[in-house]
Parts: C-alpha cells; sequence; structure tokens
C-alpha cells in the first residue's frame, strides 16, 4: 500500500448509516459518516465503517463504493434497542470487531469514532492497535441538558449523568476531536475541560451534485404539489427540533393565501409524537395548512427543497445544522434559529435569516418576508447556491485528511 494511503476504522455503534433517516437514531450523523467515507475513498484512502446489526436481515458487508464499506456486527440482540442499552454491549462490539478484524487480516492506521457510545468502542481498541483515536460527538449531552434547562420547557428527558461523565472521559483519552463549530469547541472546553489544542474545527459538508437546484415547477409536478406557498421543513420528529413552535408561527400567517407547512421526518417511532403535532395543529385552526410526510428517501429531499419556497430550521439545539446546508444547496432560502453553524451558512437578509430563537411570533415574521419576495427564478436560486460552495464534501475531506495525517505524525505508540 502506498505510503500516503490510510485505512482508517470508523465507528458506529448505535446507528446504523444506512438506517432509515428521520427516525430517532438516524439523521444528520449517518449522512456524515457516509458522504465522507465515500469522499476518503475516492481519495485511494480505505475506510471500514463498523455498527451493529440492526435487524437480522442485515447483511454482514455492505459497499458504500469502491474503498468504502459498512460492517455489520453482533453486540445484543440482532434488533433495534434503546439507545442508551447499547452501552451495555461495547465490550462485545469491541471484541467482535476485532475478531473480524483479525479474520480477515485487516490493519487500520486510525480509529475515527462518531458519538460517545462509539467513543467508547475506540477506548477499547486503541490500546489492542497501538494507532491514534479521533473523536467526532455529534451531539453533546451537557450542551442538550442546558439548553432544555433554559427553555423551561418539556423537551424529553435529560440525557444521563452516564453520558455526560463518559463525554468527559472521552476528550481526555482520545487523540484528537473534531468539531464542526467554533461553538462545539468552545463548548467541549467549558463543560469538559477539553484541551483547546487537541480540537479543530471542520465543518459538515453537502453533497453538491445531490443537492442542486432543479426546476421549481417540475419538482412540484413530480411531488404533485400544486401552487401553494410551501413552508418546509425536515428532521427528526423530536421536541428539541421545535416544529411545535413553527406550527404556532402559522396562525400569525393567516393572510398568506394557500400556505402549506410540509413536514418530513419520524417513522413509526415518533407518531405519539406527530399525534401531538396534529392535535396542536388542529386546536389552532391550522389542520388544514400541515401536512406530514414522514420518511422520504434521502435521494429525494432535493426535490422537496427545490419546490419549497421556504425552509425553516426552528431548533432548539444543532450541532452543525446539515438541513440549512441542504436547502441552500438547492437554491432555496432558510429561515433558522442561531444554533449550531447557521450564522456562519446563512447570509442574513439575502439567502435567508437567523433568528435569535424560535418564538413563533419572530419565525413567521421572517417567512412572511420571504415568502413577499418575488418569485424565485432559477438565476436567483443559483446565487444561493453558490453561497455555499465551499461546503461541497471534496474540501471538507480535505481538511479532515490533514487533520488525520497530523494526529498520526505526532501519535506515539505507549512501551509495552
Amino acid at each position: 500500500m502506498p505510503v500516503n494511503q490510510m485505512r482508517v476504522a470508523m465507528l458506529s455503534a448505535h446507528s446504523c448509516p444506512v438506517g432509515k433517516l428521520g427516525t430517532k437514531d438516524t439523521g444528520g450523523m449517518s449522512v456524515y459518516i457516509r458522504e465522507l467515507a465515500c469522499e476518503l475513498a475516492r481519495r485511494g484512502h480505505f475506510v471500514d465503517v463498523y455498527t451493529r446489526v440492526h435487524d437480522p436481515k442485515d447483511g454482514q458487508i455492505y459497499e458504500f463504493c469502491q474503498n468504502a464499506r459498512l460492517i455489520h456486527l453482533g453486540a445484543g440482540e440482532d434488533e433495534e434497542i434503546q439507545k442508551l442499552a447499547v452501552y451495555s454491549y461495547l465490550p462485545d462490539f469491541a471484541r467482535n470487531l476485532e475478531s473480524f478484524r483479525k479474520n480477515n487480516s485487516l490493519e487500520y492506521d486510525l480509529i475515527f469514532s462518531h458519538y460517545w457510545l462509539s467513543g467508547v468502542a475506540g477506548t477499547y481498541l486503541q490500546p489492542w492497535w497501538r494507532v491514534p483515536h479521533i473523536t467526532m460527538f455529534h451531539t453533546l449531552g451537557a450542551v442538550k441538558n442546558a439548553v432544555k434547562e433554559e427553555a423551561y420547557l418539556s423537551l424529553g428527558e435529560d440525557d444521563p449523568e452516564l453520558r455526560i461523565e463518559t463525554e468527559k472521559s472521552l476528550v481526555q483519552q482520545c487523540h484528537h476531536i473534531i468539531a464542526p463549530t467554533e461553538k462545539e469547541k468552545e463548548a467541549l472546553v467549558g463543560h469538559y475541560g477539553a484541551s483547546s489544542e487537541k480540537i479543530s474545527v471542520v465543518p459538515c459538508g453537502v453533497n453538491l451534485e445531490q443537492f442542486r437546484v432543479l426546476d421549481k415547477a417540475q419538482a412540484r409536478q413530480h411531488l404533485g404539489f400544486g401552487d401553494d406557498k410551501i413552508v418546509l421543513c425536515v428532521g427528526r420528529i423530536d421536541p428539541l427540533k421545535g416544529v411545535d413552535k413553527l406550527i404556532r408561527a402559522l396562525p400569525h400567517l393567516r393572510d398568506i393565501s394557500g400556505l402549506k407547512l410540509v413536514v418530513i421526518g419520524g417513522g413509526e417511532d415518533s407518531q405519539a409524537e406527530i399525534e401531538q403535532l396534529r392535535r396542536l395543529a388542529r386546536n389552532l385552526g391550522m389542520e388544514d395548512a400541515v401536512a406530514f410526510l414522514g420518511l422520504v428517501k434521502h435521494e429525494q429531499l432535493p426535490h422537496f427543497y427545490n419546490a419549497a419556497d421556504v425552509c425553516v430550521v426552528p431548533s432548539y439545539y444543532e450541532s452543525f445544522g446539515l438541513v440549512a446546508l441542504e436547502s441552500l444547496a438547492c437554491g432555496t432560502p432558510v429561515v433558522a434559529t442561531d444554533v449550531g453553524n447557521h450564522r456562519m451558512v446563512i447570509r442574513q437578509g439575502e439567502t435567508g435569516y437567523v433568528v435569535r430563537d424560535n418564538a413563533p411570533r419572530g419565525l413567521a415574521d421572517k417567512i412572511a418576508l420571504l415568502l413577499a419576495r418575488p418569485s424565485s427564478d432559477k438565476k436567483s436560486a443559483l446565487l444561493i447556491r453558490a453561497s455555499v460552495s465551499e461546503f461541497g464534501w471534496s474540501r471538507i475531506a480535505e481538511a479532515v485528511i490533514r487533520d488525520c495525517r497530523r494526529v498520526m505524525a505526532n501519535y506515539l505508540a505507549p512501551v509495552s
């Protein structure tokens, strides 16, 4: 193998990167892992992504692309289990991964774990392999809990102390951390005492070939949409996503003719939350203005972004904010709360608006401003797309590769 090639073991223990996007445990992180793995592979590197078996029908090996594959390992029952329950099976996950590695005569130069549960698995593997361990948390338990406390709202149960303490331990044990935003870097230092020098900031990317400008009329025809004013919301159905706040914004937009809120996301595990949101819309007299479409295949999302007049991200918390990036890449303006990297991605007043919080009136005011603009043409859509051209996966992968090489160069294997 040429010296410039790396063999990377990526870990995604609790969430399968080819699972259904929009369910409770499958979202932006899965997109990130798939896209980055293939981008690294295109550059001649070899990437194996390890996850646990979630379904007896899962094949052991799934090819993402040439030189990048997904490997399912047994760890507990071969079925979906509650995320926190995965923790007790992480020793099995690590042992089964090591057996697979030995049986297939594999060697890795680097461990790249995603989310705190995978980070724990990485701490088992690192001393066995004597290679550096890079981690990316994607979300932080301490920050999520702080957001819930600050909002004075019931946004689901707090993340357990086990997660907080484990994340705090991981920032000390791993060799390097990649954070998607400066905000997350500051949170790692402030909440967990991480060394600033140990953290690099590399934003998430967007597939600019998949998420591109299409003809709006054709996109609407493809989806069966008419001439309504389409407000789009994409993501997991979770209290932290603030979808209820967006629904509460709709009465402030009653005067806009043909307004339709299209909500994408939420599988069978989210039906109770979706019914609660339906009741809210019904109580506000806006039931006919809201459509819950459930899960949509990732390859279909560009049609929805292109068909929409505006995309709204009303979240209380985002580690980065991939939906905003995807929408802008499709030429559709965005209204988003000031979380994640929204302030760096959205050009205020040009490609959308970043609002301080998800107060319904504030969301409605900015949505109304965008809907009042003249109907967007392809030229204006292309200008919006151009604003996020620097977030293509090619550039993001190069930054990750530089970090990996630097960590590998500075790594000294412990003396036995």
